[in-house]
């Protein structure tokens, strides 16, 4: 057989190309991108982060103006990564660029200490972005819990479509929940191989606190956003699961959908549920063993899977995997604190999680999670101040910083899980 000049060129090159390592080095980077009382807003709060189809990261997040309040003068601000989230161009406003709208009258009601602002703030909020398979970039949010807004990005993040309402899909929920304040996520929705788009939901009927007596559910869109649809109700408010209210989904290897929400429950556990299509027919909900509930959001996501593991594919999990007893002692108990942020890993679609390492020791709150192409892990998550966990009051909300890792250092060397 003749070999071209061609052929024996590219033999050369790999002969003589260093031998790849089947295992990476431990990974693991922090940068802070945004920091309380800076820029002209009292703190940045609730972390969203996605990674589109070419490859950029999106991190987004509340920019609370006054005070660290859920309702006030907020905004949606965004910072864009086009190299694997080791730069970020500065921050800017991506929503609500609408005409502002009037205050929900349950903030009002359900004033109790807390300030909520006064009659001509605004409340933007709940920010969710979905990373399209071709190239779009989906975004939700809600204005004074009452309002749902839908617009995209064709460009990766860098100009965004007029807001559209769609408040008429969470009007659809009234003939089972009469709701009187609304919310999408947070975090980040999802795409199914189906194509169809995934945004985690929860409505209150605000019946002993603003945001108390809520379910948990879906909307859906199988038009490319051109259209929102609301699933059925996948959690409720009852006995079981009170307090049920922030929620984050994931596609599963079989191509079920698994809903995993926050509870007061008092076993101090994640809920979660299933759904062959991500809207219908949930499976009753039932309690996660090795997923503590601290009270606080929690990141999901799904990873292709590396030599580090076998090249399996495993869902990761982020959230304060901490619980501290009355008496201060760690333990189960009545009260809750949000530090120890942590990071989890499944190779059995949810079943189990035999892997968890600390990312972040001390004060550390609310989480995103998103993959790069490389497989790469970006989290974006709050956190206080070095030195914070030893004050009697955590306050986990000073920094909302980017953590880049990956799989090596996650499972660290565990030979047992790369069977």
């Amino acid at each position: 057989m003749r070999v071209t000049w061609k052929q024996l060129n590219l033999l050369t090159a790999l002969l003589l190309a260093p031998a790849a390592s089947p295992h990476a080095a431990p990974l693991l980077e922090k940068q802070d991108l945004f920091e309380e009382k800076k820029d002209g807003f009292r703190v940045y709060r609730i972390p969203g982060i996605i990674v589109t189809a070419k490859g950029a990261a999106l991190a987004y997040c509340e920019a609370r103006k006054y005070t660290g309040f859920d309702w006030g003068e907020m905004e949606i601000h965004l910072r864009r990564s086009t190299d694997g989230g080791r730069t970020w161009e500065p921050a800017r406003q991506v929503a609500h660029l609408a005409p502002r709208s009037a205050r929900n009258s349950v903030a009002v009601e359900k004033k109790s200490k807390k300030d909520i602002g006064g009659p001509d703030e605004q409340t933007v909020h709940n920010a969710v972005a979905i990373a399209d398979h071709d190239g779009t970039v989906h975004f939700l949010y809600c204005v004074e819990y009452m309002r749902c807004f839908y617009q995209q990005s064709k460009d990766d993040g860098v100009t965004w479509s007029p807001p559209r309402e769609i408040t008429p899909t969470f009007d659809a929920f009234r003939r089972d929940w009469p709701w009187r304040v609304i919310a999408t996520g947070p975090g980040h929705g999802i795409q199914l191989r189906t194509g169809r788009l995934i945004v985690p939901v929860w409505v209150a009927a605000s019946q002993d606190s603003a945001h108390g007596n809520a379910i948990a559910s879906t909307i859906y869109s199988d038009n490319h956003g051109a259209s929102w649809q609301r699933g059925k109700i996948a959690v409720p408010n009852d006995d079981i699961t009170p307090g049920t209210s922030e929620c984050i989904a994931v596609e599963l290897s079989d191509g079920r959908v698994m809903l995993n929400v926050r509870t007061r429950a008092k076993q101090n556990r994640r809920v979660v549920t299933f759904s062959p299509d991500g809207a219908t027919s949930w499976t009753k909900p039932e309690f996660a063993p090795e997923l503590l509930e601290p009270v606080c959001m929690a990141g999901l996501v799904k990873h292709p899977g590396a030599p580090a593991s076998n090249n399996k594919p495993l869902l990761l999990f982020s959230n304060p995997n901490a619980l501290v007893r009355a008496d201060g002692l760690a333990g189960p108990g009545k009260r809750h604190d949000r530090r120890e942020l942590t990071i989890k890993a499944s190779f059995d679609d949810g079943r189990t999680w035999p892997v968890s390492r600390l990312l972040q020791p001390g004060a550390s709150a609310y989480s995103d999670l998103a993959v790069l192409p490389d497989g790469t892990i970006l989290c974006f998550y709050e956190r206080g101040r070095p030195g914070q966990e030893k004050a009697k009051k955590l306050w986990p909300y000073t920094y909302l910083t980017l953590a880049r890792f990956n799989l090596e250092w996650l499972i660290e060397g565990k030979d047992a899980l790369k069977r």
